[in-house]
Parts: C-alpha cells; structure tokens; sequence
C-alpha cells in the first residue's frame, strides 16, 4: 500500500472519512478479522453465510487502524455506498500512481496458478515482486494483491479469472497491464460460459484491453488464443512447441516425471530441468519464460530460475514417495486438459517405477451439459493408456463405457470408501488422486500418506 490518510482514502473512494488515521505501507487489506495485524484495514464484506460489519470489533481488537464499510460504526472508518467497488476505485489510483511498477496480467482455462508461481520465481531475483495468493484472481483478489504493492515493488503478478463476460475486461481496467498472457482456452468453467468460443471471447478481453506499448503473450495450444485482437501497438509474442513460435521448447524428454528441455528465445537456447511434475509443465514454464523475457530478464537467468523452482502451491502435482509406493496429489482442481495431463504423469512414473498405477479420480465441476460425455472420455483415455486401476468417485460416467477386461474399475459414492483397498497397494505402485477442489479429495490423499506412507523416511520432490 502506498501512505496516505484517512481523507485521501475517502476521496479516492468517493467516500467518508470518519477518524483520523494515517495508513503506512505495511498495511494490508484484510477481509478475515482473524488474519489482522496492527496497522491493517478491514473490510467488511457482506457474503452468503456472513457480513463483515459483525467482526468489525474483532479485527479492531486485534489491531486495525479502521474498517472500509458500507453503513456507519463507532470506529474509524471509511463509509462507502459498496466496498468492492470503493477497493477497486483504490486499487485503479494506486496502480497510477506506482508508475514504474510493472504489473503482469496472466489467464487462461488451465495453468495459471503454476505459471504465476514460475514467473515469481524468475522475478523475485530481479526485484519485489507482489503476486496473488494462491488462486486469488477475481473482483477481490486483483485489487487486493494490487494494493500490497508499495513504492519498492518492481512487478505485480496478477492472475485473472472470470465467472461471466465481461470479468476479465474489467480487472485489465483495474490493473492496467504492461503483459497480457493467455495460456490456453480450454473446457474449464464451459458450464458457465456455454462453449469454447465463448470461453476465448472472455479470456480474450484481457489482450483487448492492453494498451499501445504493452505485450500481449499467447500460448499456441489451441486455435483461439493466437488469434486474439489486440490494440494497435501491443507487441505480440507466442511462445509453444512449433518452430514458429516466438519463445518454444526443444528437445523435450521426460525423466522421472519431470520435463527437461531447451529454451530457445531468438538466437539463444538455454538448458532447462524443471522440478515440477508432468510434460504438461512445459507450457506453463515456456509461458513464463516469454512474460519474463518481454520485461527484459535474460534467457539464462529466466532458464536458471525455471530449473530452480519448487512447487509453491499445494495439492497441485505434489509428489511424494516413501515405502516403494508414490503418491500424486493433484486434488486441488480438475479439468479435461488437466486430468489427462495428470493421467498421462501417472502412466509414465508408472512405466519408471515397474509397479501399477492407481487412479482415484473424483467428479469434474463446471462442464455444462456435456459433462457425462467429458467424464466418458477420461474414462477412456485411462484404458487407452493401461492404467490398472480406475477408482471412480461420485462419479459413474467416468465408467458408463468402460471394458473392464483391459483396467480393473470400481466406483464408489466417496473417497472415505476407498480406505479398505490401501492395503492393496504395493512396493512399486504409483497412485493418482485428482479432482474438482469442492470433491474434497485431498483428504484422501492426506488418509494415503497417513495410512500407507507415514512409515519411514518420506521424500517431498
């Protein structure tokens, strides 16, 4: 946050001020009255299951210097007639006014999280660097993670998603860009959005938004991203697999479960291990490469810092062994293109490894009306590639084509009537367990690290 009074707040905010209190750059926008530290402002937040304006007294307690509210209180405080809109009135000053910060603005259907999380680590070397909390990417999120810059940040990583048209275009409005980067239009979310053209329409209205001078990065893993318009004098970059492409991978292999490849941008090519699981990680890693390389961070640095990253966010991809058996947990979310990224890990460890490979695999959210035709098909390509043992969760499409002559199937109504066939589990064995974040199946992957891996020394990669 940037210092300013009360009164500036409220007049940037087109509120009032009630109090007098001067806000210090340490302070951070707190919307849990449990996460405030002396100094921070509280926002009180009308939700489904609560209203903000009810721990206003807690957070004071523990240390805020006022409240951002939407009716009066007997506290220092800001009144405004809504506190989203006010905060993003706020975040859209600061921004300006924090001229020579560069903010990063990154979206697409699937890979987000993990290519801010690349990016972080290839800008942290290079200056501050402010980046969204976990997968804080909406109308809260963006200003939120905006307005913990100060004067000494030098990049603002933001990611940016969207439940409806317009989401996206009104955040780029918000933070105002120097590099758009879509990664990829996928089928995450086509419940909500109805198609995939209307999925790029949405995610497309953050390269339409970037203004002359800025970078527009595009992933060219389908046919929508590379095609999206942007402003006249928006550099475009690509960044994939094809020679064609502005920033691409060569030479890929797979060792372990992890990509190594060469990073080429222009005349330079730089080796590149990744130490995070899956082939698919290449895209991602590649997507930030080109981020970092339009805001003038050198091949070598980028592909030393990429080598160097260890996962940031937990339950994606995690990888744990112990006991001869390994455990990969990707519970945190599921899409099609993910759960056939995570599948195809699972194959090819399994391959390393010499045992079998386990599939626990839980319900897909948010694919509209084809989502039994979505959940067949992974249940297809879980025989296609010869996993042994399909584990259907809440979720009896994944088997209503199923031959199970080739892959041992089961399904169950939850994960907690999975815990019996543990002890099936063997030296060698390699077990998935992947779904939507809202199936809760990362409780399973904790009861399979206690019950079967606990013994022993475990080794975290």
């Amino acid at each position: 946050m940037i210092e300013m009074s009360i009164r500036q707040m409220a007049e940037i905010m087109q509120g009032s001020s009630h109090g007098e209190v001067f806000v210090t750059s340490e302070a951070i926008f707190q919307f849990d009255s449990r996460q405030i530290n002396p100094g921070d402002i509280f926002l009180a937040l009308k939700g489904e299951r609560a209203d903000g304006h009810d721990f206003i007294s807690d957070a004071m307690t523990r240390g805020a210097a006022l409240s951002l509210v939407d009716r009066p209180v007997s506290t220092p405080h800001i009144l405004v007639d809504n506190v989203l809109h006010a905060l993003a009135k706020l975040a859209t000053y600061v921004r300006k006014e924090l001229k020579d910060l560069k903010v990063v603005g990154i979206t697409g259907s699937q890979g987000k999280t993990t290519t801010k999380d690349l990016l972080l680590s290839i800008l942290m070397a290079e200056g501050e660097t402010i980046a969204s909390l976990s997968s804080f990417n909406n109308e809260l999120g963006v200003p939120l993670t905006l307005l913990r810059c100060t004067t000494k940040s030098k990049y603002a990583i933001l990611e940016m998603g969207a439940r409806n048209s317009g989401d996206i275009a009104a955040l780029a409005a918000i933070a105002s860009p120097d590099v758009g980067a879509v990664l990829k239009v996928g089928n995450a979310h086509i419940g909500q959005f109805g198609s995939q053209e209307m999925i790029a329409k949405t995610k497309g209205e953050l390269i339409a938004g970037l203004k002359s001078g800025a970078v527009a990065v595009l992933g060219t893993y389908d046919s929508f991203t590379p095609k999206m318009e942007s402003a006249q004098g928006v550099k475009r970059v690509t960044f994939g697999d094809s020679p064609k492409c502005d920033v691409r991978a060569a030479d890929i292999e797979a060792r372990g479960g992890f990509a190594f490849f060469d990073l080429v941008i222009g005349n330079e090519r730089q080796a590149v291990g990744l130490q995070i699981l899956g082939l698919h990680q290449v895209s991602n890693a590649l997507a930030a490469a080109a981020i970092a390389n339009a805001l003038n961070v050198s091949v070598s640095r980028i592909a030393t810092a990429l080598s160097n990253h260890q996962s940031l966010s937990k339950w994606r991809m995690e990888l744990t062994e112990a006991n001869g058996l390994t455990l990969i947990n990707d519970s945190y979310n599921a899409n099609p293109e993910s759960m056939e990224a995570a599948l195809n890990v699972l194959a090819l460890l399994t391959q390393e490894k010499g045992g079998r490979s386990w599939a626990f695999l839980g319900l897909m959210h948010e694919l509209g009306d084809d989502s039994d035709q979505m959940h067949e098909d992974i249940g297809k390509k879980v025989q296609n590639l010869g996993i042994d043992y399909l584990v259907a969760i809440n979720s009896k499409a994944y088997l209503s084509k199923f031959d199970s002559s080739t892959t041992s199937a089961r399904y169950l109504s939850s994960w907690q009537e999975s815990l019996d066939i543990f002890k099936e589990f063997n030296p060698g064995d390699v077990i998935l367990v992947k779904a939507s974040r809202a199936e809760g199946l990362d409780e399973l992957a904790s009861e399979i690290k206690a019950r079967v891996m606990s013994e022993g020394k475990e080794e975290v990669k």
